[in-house]
C-alpha cells in the first residue's frame, strides 16, 4: 500500500528509530531537499516534520547517530561525490562538514548504498559503484575518523560485497543493502538487484 505520497518522486526510504519514534528520510532530490518524516502509526502513516537540507540535488540521504551527534551522507545525482553534514539535534540546524565533499571525482565509491551500520564500535558505510553503469555493485568502507573537523575511511576488502550474478533477478546490477544485527553473531540483510527477463 502507499504510505507516503508527495508531488515529487520518492526513492530510498531510509528508516531509523530514535527515542521510541520511527523517522524516515526518503530521497526527494526532485524537490531539491532532504525531508524528515515521522511515523504516526508505523509503518503505514507518516507525517512531515521538517526540511533538513534544501537547495541542492541530494540523493540517497543516509543518516546515523554517532558520538552524541547526528551525521548524514548524501551526494549529487552524478554519483561522483560524497557530501557530509552533521547536527547536534535531529530537529536542529544541519551544517556541512568543512572537508565536504569527503569524496570527490569517484563514481566508483561515492554514492551511498544503504543503511550505515554500527558494528563493534566501528561505523560501516556502504557505497555503490556507478562508474560504468548505475548501481553496478556495492562495497563496504570503515569510517576511521569522523569529527566536526576531520573525516577518514578505508575500504573493507578490495572485492565488492554485492555484485551481479549474471543471471536471474540480480543478473546485471546490485546497488543497495540494508543490514540488521539479529543476534550476537547473526545478521540479516535486504538487498536489491536488477536483471532483465526475456
Amino acid at each position: 500500500r502507499i504510505v507516503l505520497d508527495e508531488p515529487s518522486h520518492l526513492f530510498y526510504p531510509y528508516i531509523f528509530e530514535w527515542n521510541g519514534t520511527y523517522y524516515m528520510t526518503p530521497e526527494s532530490y526532485q524537490a531539491g531537499s532532504v525531508r524528515l518524516y515521522k511515523a504516526t502509526k508505523f509503518p503505514i502513516n507518516w507525517t512531515f516534520v521538517k526540511t533538513i537540507l534544501e537547495g541542492g540535488e541530494y540523493v540517497d540521504p543516509s543518516i546515523f547517530r554517532f558520538d552524541c551527534r547526528w551525521w548524514l551522507f548524501t551526494g549529487p545525482r552524478a554519483s561522483d561525490a560524497l557530501r557530509l553534514f552533521y547536527a547536534d539535534d535531529l530537529l536542529g540546524q544541519w551544517t556541512e562538514h568543512p572537508e565536504s565533499p569527503v569524496i570527490e571525482g569517484r563514481r566508483d565509491i561515492a554514492r551511498p548504498a544503504g543503511r550505515v551500520v554500527m558494528r563493534d564500535g566501528s561505523i560501516i558505510r556502504y557505497a555503490q559503484n556507478d562508474e560504468t553503469v548505475y548501481g553496478r555493485q556495492v562495497r563496504a568502507f570503515e569510517v576511521l575518523e569522523i569529527t566536526t573537523t576531520s573525516y577518514a575511511e578505508r575500504p573493507l576488502g578490495e572485492e565488492p560485497l554485492l555484485q551481479p550474478s549474471g543471471f536471474g533477478w540480480n543478473a546485471e546490477r546490485m546497488h543497495h543493502i540494508d543490514a540488521h544485527q539479529i543476534g550476537e553473531d547473526a545478521w540479516i540483510a535486504c538487498v536489491d538487484g536488477y536483471g532483465r527477463t526475456t
